[in-house]
Formats: structure tokens, C-alpha cells, sequence
């Protein structure tokens, strides 16, 4: 079965196409993004503005014909923090569907995470034991643990990359003031998730899932992405805070320069960096496995199961 999944998330509009089939993993035809930024479109109300509804639509548009091209049977359309946060939602979501014929599906956080756990249960297999999870997006950080496929704990913070540069940081580098005042915030909004999951018991595997924790990864002496999917890679808590003090002098120009970091994101890095290095730090990881899959092969797999009445 040839499917598109088409993932609408506050940074990218990102299209894969893959052939599925149930018992062996996606094996993907086509991977194709357009740069969004969709928090950048919100106005004052925190509702997406017209020019952010427009580009939106290009995307998605564009995506719709992509997966036409390449005779998907069914395309998977769904939307994450950065619409599911916006004031007007429904009115992008009618306003797409309108010019596209596609209508995305806003998945909560919660289901978010759950989803992303799956697709690292499904990589890991079960001699992993129970999996802590983090993923860190634009818009929220979400978090799950577990020994199943389904987390026993399943969570999201508005704490995404792109969201906390654009409410923190005013000047590029930012200042010592305005991260030293982020850090505080970020580890108050993480005291009650992290005592719910340590509260379900011990963890055997850290993992950490999205591009933000490929970039710390490779960032700190991982191998680069085209070395394949199934290298280890690794991102420790040491390696983290020495990267932090490093990248948080310079400037996102200076940053996209660097290898691993892509341009569409070095503005949002040093916050992201914040985030991983607290989450670890207070849920007492020391060294994060970094898993090819995330949420887009959860979806995937959460269809095939059902489709085959798993």
C-alpha cells in the first residue's frame, strides 16, 4: 500500500511518501518539505494571520499534487502545535480544505506523543524495556514512557523551540540575562510532567526523537545523516552543556554555518538546546539514544494496525 503522509508542524509542511505493508517497516519513495514557520504568522491574539494561511496553503497544495504524482492510494494529513494552539484553527482548517480538498487532522499533544512512542517502540522492539521518550518540536516538547507500545504516561508542554525564541529571545545572540531567565521558566514548567513520568517507575532507555535532538546530536560528534539510519547516535547531558556554551554566543547566521544545523532552524537551536539539557538534567538521563523514527511513523503504523484490525 503506497501512502502519503503529510505532516503540518509549526516549522515545515513535510510530505513522505512510502510503500507499507503490515509486518515490515515503510520503506519511503519520497521526502519532500517546504520551510513554514508558522509561529511566526501568529498575531497578537495568537491567531494565524492571513499570509500565514496563504503560505500554508501553497503547502499543502503542493503536497496534495506531490502525492498525486506518485499515485499514493491515501494521503494522511495531520497538524500539530503550531495550528492546534492557534486561536482561529478552525477557520485555517475550513480555509484549507476550501482551496485544497485536504482537511488536516489536529492531533492533541497527548495523542502527539503517544503516536511518536509507538513509532520508537516499533524501531527499539521490545529488548528495550520501558522507553522514556522526548521530542522536542516548534511548539511543544512532548514526553512518554512506557514498557508497551502504548505509553503508560503520555504528555506535552508548550515548550517547542521556535515558540520559546520567538516569546524570550529579542536580540541575535541572545542575551546572558534573557537564557539565564528561559532556563528558570523552562524548569518550572517542567517540574509537574516530569514527577508524573517518574512517578510510573524506572526507565531502561532514554530516547530522544526530532530534528532538533538530530541536530544536538550531530552538533556534538554524532555521525551525519548520511551515514544511515541505523548508526547509533547519542546525545549526553556533558557534550550538551558544553554545546550550549558554545552556540549561545553566536549569531543564527554564524550557527547555520555549522555543520548539521540547517539554516530554516539555526534561529531556534539555542532554545531547543535549553529545553533537552533541562529535560534530561531533571528526569536524570545522562545519555539520550537518538531514534530515526518519530511521529510521521506513527501515524503510519497507527493506520496499518488499523487497517488489519490489529
Amino acid at each position: 500500500m503506497r501512502l502519503g503522509v503529510l505532516d503540518v508542524g509549526s516549522n515545515t509542511v513535510h510530505l513522505v511518501v512510502v510503500d507499507a505493508m503490515r509486518g515490515g517497516p515503510p520503506t519511503p519513495m519520497s521526502n519532500w518539505k517546504t520551510p513554514m514557520r508558522l509561529v511566526e504568522y501568529l498575531n497578537k491574539k495568537g491567531a494565524i494571520n492571513t499570509k500565514g494561511i496563504e503560505r500554508l496553503t501553497k503547502g499543502v497544495a503542493l503536497a496534495k499534487e506531490m502525492s498525486e504524482q506518485f499515485r499514493c492510494e491515501e494521503m494522511l494529513p495531520f497538524a500539530t502545535s503550531a495550528i492546534r494552539s492557534a486561536k482561529n484553527a478552525d477557520d485555517v482548517l475550513d480555509s484549507v480544505e476550501k482551496e485544497t480538498g485536504v482537511r488536516l487532522e489536529i492531533l492533541s499533544g497527548e495523542e502527539e506523543a503517544r503516536l511518536t512512542f509507538l513509532a520508537v517502540r516499533r524501531w527499539y522492539g521490545w529488548s528495550a524495556g520501558r522507553i522514556l521518550d522526548l521530542d522536542i518540536g516548534g511548539g511543544s516538547l512532548e514526553m512518554s514512557i512506557g514498557g508497551n507500545e502504548r505509553p503508560d504516561e503520555a504528555l506535552s508542554v508548550n515548550l517547542g523551540a521556535g515558540r520559546l525564541t520567538r516569546e524570550w529571545f529579542d536580540s541575535d545572540p541572545p542575551t546572558k540575562a534573557a537564557i539565564a531567565e528561559l532556563r528558570e521558566f523552562i524548569d518550572a514548567e517542567l517540574e509537574t510532567p516530569v514527577e508524573t513520568l517518574l512517578g510510573t517507575g524506572p526507565f531502561d532507555r532514554a530516547t530522544g526523537t526530532s530534528k532538533t535532538f538530530r541536530m544536538l546530536a550531530r552538533l556534538t560528534g554524532a555521525a551525519p545523516s548520511s551515514a544511515g539510519p541505523r548508526v547509533q547516535r547519542t546525545l549526553t547531558q556533558s557534550g550538551l552543556r558544553q554545546l550550549i556554551a558554545f552556540i549561545s554566543r553566536m549569531a543564527a547566521a554564524d550557527r547555520a554555518e555549522l555543520e548539521g544545523v540547517s539554516e530554516d532552524r539555526s534561529h531556534q537551536v539555542v532554545a531547543g538546546a535549553l529545553v533537552a539539557e533541562a529535560a534530561m538534567r531533571k528526569l536524570g538521563v545522562e545519555e539520550l539514544h537518538i531514534c530515526p523514527w518519530a511521529l510521521r511513523e506513527g501515524v503510519l503504523f497507527n493506520k496499518m494496525d488499523q487497517a488489519t484490525g490489529w
